[in-house]
């Protein structure tokens, strides 16, 4: 439903808004003087909400259910994100600046999709709102080492009505520990006046693709300040700035950060893999020959999102029989046949923290002989590099894949298959890498490179597959079998975490999950 705003509401809360903003010296004007500050309390369980919430996301006077006495966002406290804005300005030159900025809002049909913050700002702020951004002031004599101003839309009492609230400044102060909050307009000004004194600008220009090419910095202002409020010479003259030999990418920096995972992301991230584990098993005993791959996929997601998963980390692969040998195959509709494997490639996302899992297993509860013997050979190898995701192994995501390869071949080999055309021949049946760094996005930072030494703290994924196309060079006992074991893997100094080890994966555990003998219900 979509429907249009009458110009003539208006707010009734213009006073009380203007006392407050005069009240607090670490505001900026000119936020909109139209905010609502009407919530009413409800009791439920034991925990006193606000109904409708005042805040733009949850946050602890509103969700105290899901935000915890000193946490910023769940699972998350506010000294974390204090100390990452901190390691990331001492990483820094002096007289240095960082400038971060919020997602965009997509639009689907005139609606807009579900906000999804950018990662990196997201991980300075935790601040989950469009139209935002974030100057970070390398300040080693002060407390922290660093001043941190937060821009944002403020609150508007007429698009809240249709909306939903947005934070207001003073509890974008309080919450999210900045030491200022200013408009969003207030934004090119800001940067403007910093750019001219400061040595280094740390910043990415925002693109609507990771494959895009690079943006100028026009594309920066057009991206946070869509209303504009300089005039052309002072706009030229702040892209002028920003051109500069100053500036240097973010990125990098704050993907190295991303890269060691703390002990709150690492219990975070432990909860989103159980979810998607939860589900996987669940989807096990809900499959059957006949049913859709598509409400299989819908079932997987269902589950996820009742035990709080904000929305799926990507688009769930459920492949049946022959599909499985596409690797990303997302179609995802059609009926799946008895006698067939499905391979379901599917994680959650959870407070903020992906998970990614893949599982594959009989349509109809039982392994035949054929399909158990090439499922245990990849197990095997599967089991034995999650052995050396270990900071003492010394081993990088290339030599785990190097190894992978060696020792699929000899599974292979060791089951009937050959390889008279050398390595060309596996690369036809496992074309792909054996894992990547797992965390607020599905692929984390493209910064850490794949030949660097795994550290204690990373996660990654640990999936080895094969794919056995219809060709006469392989046993046709095997022919359109597709078949990929994927889990997170918490690299430790001397002995993995397996994230995900709640879904199965020994046969015996799979078939018990398909026929309901582990006690499971598909709901």
């Amino acid at each position: 439903m979509s429907l249009r705003l009458l110009p003539s509401c208006q707010t009734a809360a213009r006073a009380v808004s203007a006392s407050r903003l005069a009240s607090s010296p670490s505001l900026a004007p000119p936020f909109p003087i139209c905010s609502r500050y009407y919530a009413t309390p409800v009791t439920v369980n034991g925990f006193k909400q606000l109904k409708p919430t005042i805040f733009g996301q949850p946050l602890r006077p509103s969700h105290p259910h899901l935000v915890k006495p000193d946490e910023t966002t769940p699972g998350i406290p506010q000294k974390e994100y204090d100390r990452r804005r901190r390691e990331l300005m001492e990483r820094l030159p002096d007289n240095s600046v960082v400038v971060c900025v919020a997602g965009q809002i997509k639009y689907m049909s005139g609606r807009d999709y579900k906000f999804r913050q950018s990662s990196d700002f997201w991980y300075l702020t935790g601040f989950d709102e469009p139209d935002a951004a974030v100057i970070l002031e390398k300040q080693p004599s002060s407390k922290r080492g660093y001043r941190m101003t937060l821009f944002s839309a403020g609150t508007d009492s007429a698009k809240e009505k249709w909306d939903g609230a947005r934070t207001s400044p003073e509890e974008a102060v309080r919450h999210f520990g900045a030491d200022a909050a200013e408009p969003i307009s207030a934004f090119p000004s800001a940067l403007k006046s910093l750019a001219a004194t400061a040595d280094k600008v740390y910043l990415d220009i925002p693109t609507s693709s990771k494959r895009a090419r690079a943006s100028s910095p026009r594309s920066l202002l057009k991206y946070l300040s869509p209303s504009g409020g300089l005039s052309r010479g002072e706009y030229d003259s702040l892209v002028d700035s920003l051109s500069s030999s100053k500036r240097q990418p973010l990125s990098p920096e704050v993907g190295r950060l991303r890269a060691i995972k703390s002990k709150a992301e690492q219990v975070v991230m432990r909860q989103a893999a159980d979810i998607s584990a939860r589900a996987h098993n669940k989807t096990m005993r809900f499959t059957d020959p006949g049913v859709s791959e598509h409400a299989v996929a819908a079932h997987f997601e269902y589950l996820c999102a009742r035990d709080g998963s904000q929305r799926p980390a990507y688009v769930p692969v459920v492949a049946s029989g022959p599909n499985a040998l596409v690797i990303h195959y997302t179609s995802n509709n059609q009926l799946i046949a008895d006698g067939e494997m499905v391979l379901i490639d599917a994680g959650c996302e959870y407070n903020g923290y992906a998970s990614d899992i893949t599982r594959t297993f009989p349509a109809n509860g039982s392994f035949t002989p054929e399909q158990a013997t090439l499922y245990n050979a990849l197990l095997g190898v599967q089991k034995h590099l999650i052995t050396l995701c270990t900071e003492d192994s010394g081993m990088s995501i290339i030599q785990i894949h190097r190894e992978s390869c060696t020792l699929l071949r000899k599974e292979l080999e060791r089951i009937g298959f050959n390889f008279p055309l050398g390595a060309g021949t596996l690369d036809t049946l496992y074309p792909h890498l054996i894992g990547h760094p797992v965390g607020i996005d599905l692929h984390e930072s493209n910064h850490v490179e794949r030949d660097a030494s795994l550290k204690a703290g990373m996660v990654v994924t640990i999936e080895p597959g094969v794919y056995v196309p219809p060709f006469p060079e392989f046993p046709k006992a095997f022919h359109n079998i597709g078949i990929r074991i994927e889990d997170e893997v918490l690299v430790g100094k001397k002995d993995p975490v397996v994230l995900s080890a709640s879904a199965p994966k020994e046969i015996a555990d799979i078939e018990g999950s398909c026929q309901g003998l582990l006690g499971l219900t598909p709901f």
